[in-house]
């Protein structure tokens, strides 16, 4: 049974799960849907069309589901989607999606921490195991893949894509594609070498970011161009999952890769 403070409002047609807890003027719409053990703190907003998965925490004066700021959006029904173990902290926004976009839904990932003041727009998706800092800004139709880390005060360029494993520097300017595995930062942004540390945490063993760190010598470091670049990987690399996803990535990309950096980066060459 959900314990829902006096104070609080909540419509009913909202269906809250086992042991969720709703603080002091907190407000939840109708057609909401949160699972079981979520904690929505005081002062927290969820807007309609909201599902959120369990063991999920919205901090005070977060406002999740509100309408998208695009002028395309006519009042539609869309959604927004969160995954389990969630935590949405202070003042974090995240708005629903669009019919515009053919995808009418904003997600979140399991096991994501987005910080205080966090803006995710329409239509964005980010994965699992994510964590947004505090006052970082992605806007619509922005991709951030699984264990994609977005330093403090980084903004996104709509339509971006941030590749899984990848780490950008806090105050970057993203207005190009992110690739996997990577560590950008810089003004303007460039590719800085391989994310060596997050890499390790995560258990990759220095054969396999060995390799990764070869693939992207090749990318950005011996004067190809993209196609290239990219055939010499495919024939002169062993098949693994992260050449494939490497591959995959800057071959689909829409945007294009960020550039390289002109001085290797002692996190590239280690």
């Amino acid at each position: 049974m959900a314990k829902i403070h006096p104070l609080a409002t909540v419509a009913p047609g909202a269906k809250l799960g086992e042991n969720v807890e709703v603080g002091p003027y907190a407000v939840i719409y109708d057609n909401v849907e949160i699972g079981d053990g979520t904690v929505i703190y005081p002062h927290a907003t969820i807007f309609e069309y909201v599902k959120m998965g369990r063991d999920c925490a919205v901090f005070p004066g977060a406002v999740v589901g509100a309408v998208p700021q695009d002028l395309k959006f006519e009042g539609e029904v869309t959604y927004v989607e969160i995954g389990d173990r969630v935590t949405i902290r202070e003042c974090a926004t995240i708005n629903r999606g669009t019919a515009a976009s053919g995808k009418r839904v904003t997600k979140i990932g399991d096991d994501t921490l987005i910080m205080s003041y966090v803006h995710v727009a329409h239509d964005c998706t980010v994965g699992k195991h994510c964590i947004l800092v505090s006052f970082v800004g992605i806007a619509g139709e922005t991709d951030v893949d699984d264990w994609a880390i977005l330093g403090g005060s980084t903004v996104v360029h709509q339509f971006s894509h941030i590749g899984k494993h990848a780490m950008v520097g806090g105050g970057s300017k993203v207005n190009k594609d992110i690739p996997p595995y990577a560590l950008c930062g810089r003004e303007p942004v460039c590719f800085a070498g391989v994310n060596l540390v997050g890499l390790r945490r995560r258990g990759f063993d220095a054969d396999v970011i060995r390799n990764i760190r070869d693939i992207y010598d090749t990318l950005y470091f011996q004067g190809l161009n993209i196609s290239d670049a990219c055939a010499k990987i495919e024939a002169g690399f062993p098949d693994s999952p992260e050449k494939e996803e490497i591959l995959s990535f800057v071959r689909t990309s829409k945007r294009g890769i960020v550039r390289g950096n002109d001085s290797r980066e002692k996190s590239f060459i280690e």
